[in-house]
């Protein structure tokens, strides 16, 4: 027997279906992720905390649920909406099925729902706090839409404190170290020190609340900050953080919610989006080369700014240096007097696509430049590296 469930949206609009992993009642915002694959890594990124995801792929659960594909310890997503369920997976990887993972993390789901008029609801009114209801939690209409206002807007919350590790930890270098990299843990996925590993890096994942005597207790050649949850205005020890390193002038490297970070810490602004960018099909523009890559991305906040525009900064000059053309959105940084960069977007994307896998090869060639003390003026061709074949792979 299938137990009904309900998705109540808080504009009162109410999606009707059957439960989907755990019976109960969850709370979060409704978003949408356009990725056809990868939905493993899409439920255990952190950067998903307290967010509903709307599946727009009809079937989902395909490839059940292995041991090697987590980007973090658990499932973080708040809620799960898919449509077509897979009855049985079918994957020589698979260990169990996708309901079965979903429940046993305690993670309220709803199938059988159109996803995709949710989808273009969504578009049209724009991400908002929603709740999923099933089992003894489901009630009248109106009870529930007070539960859904009652929970906490995504504007204004501060969440990587939240999802961040307890303990400094060490990612190995794969191989002989060439360099030493502190990671700013704000979110941060499994596949991020996994493939500075590949490169020689050893990483150090530091909690959010580290200082910049912890950071520079590693004696870094680098800084990386991760992607992660939230409202970037929010993240004040961040940013602050990130500004005692850019003084120092060692080699930063930011991506998403690091990619706002660096932002702010230079004197931009940030503001919530409509409906963000979530899924692995984002096209994003290099304002330099005019060069096009295909792109995972999963924010709802964006910087302010505009492509290939160029500002002073207590730092020197710093450039828009891409933009995603469906929106004109800023997706991407670049430093001219220190070593800096970022990107709105994911060169660790598992399952893919892998076109901004070389990033991490500019990071190392910003780390190399210093070593060396002839670091370039900006950061235009300073990494053009070509990357092997094997480096872009997600490896397990």
């Amino acid at each position: 027997m299938r137990t009904p469930a309900a998705l109540v949206l808080e504009d009162g609009r109410v999606f009707r279906g059957s439960a989907y992993g755990a019976r109960g009642r969850t709370l979060g915002e409704a978003v949408f992720c356009t990725g056809m694959t990868g939905y493993q890594e899409t439920l255990t990124d952190p950067s998903y905390h307290r967010q509903i995801v709307v599946q727009t792929a009809p079937q989902i659960g395909n490839t059940g649920w292995n041991d090697e594909d987590d980007e973090s310890a658990r499932i973080w997503v708040a809620g799960y909406v898919v449509r077509d369920p897979a009855r049985t997976p079918s994957n020589w990887r698979s260990r169990r099925g996708l309901d079965e993972e979903l429940a046993g993390q305690g993670v309220v789901g709803i199938s059988g729902v159109d996803t995709r008029t949710l989808t273009r609801h969504l578009r049209e009114q724009g991400a908002m706090r929603a709740g999923v209801f099933s089992g003894d939690a489901l009630d009248t209409e109106g009870a529930m839409l007070d539960t859904v206002l009652a929970g906490p807007p995504m504007k204004g919350a501060s969440l990587a404190g939240e999802v961040t590790t307890a303990q400094p930890y060490v990612v190995p270098a794969r191989g002989e170290r060439r360099f030493r990299v502190a990671a700013l843990d704000l979110g941060i996925k499994s596949n991020t020190p996994r493939q500075m590993s590949r490169r020689g890096i050893e990483t150090h994942i530091l909690p959010a609340a580290s200082s910049i005597e912890d950071l520079l207790a590693v004696e870094p050649d680098g800084v990386f900050l991760s992607n992660g949850p939230g409202d970037p205005e929010t993240q004040d020890h961040a940013i602050a953080l990130t500004r005692a390193a850019l003084g120092r002038e060692i080699p930063l490297f930011g991506i998403c919610f690091g990619n706002q970070i660096l932002g702010r810490a230079v004197g931009l602004g940030t503001y919530k989006m409509r409906y963000g960018h979530r899924g692995i099909n984002i096209p994003v523009i290099d304002t330099g080369t005019g060069l096009v890559a295909i792109t995972a991305q999963n924010h709802g906040f964006a910087l302010e700014g505009e492509p290939g525009q160029t500002f002073d900064s207590p730092f020197g000059t710093v450039k828009v240096s891409h933009y995603c053309p469906n929106d004109g959105t800023v997706e991407g940084l670049r430093c001219g007097d220190v070593p800096a960069f970022s990107v709105q977007y994911h060169p660790e994307a598992a399952a893919g696509p892998h076109d901004a896998a070389p990033l991490f090869d500019e990071f190392v060639a910003l780390m190399e430049a210093r070593a060396s003390h002839n670091r370039p003026t900006s950061l235009a061709g300073a990494g053009r590296v070509q990357v092997p074949r094997e480096t872009q792979e997600k490896t397990q």
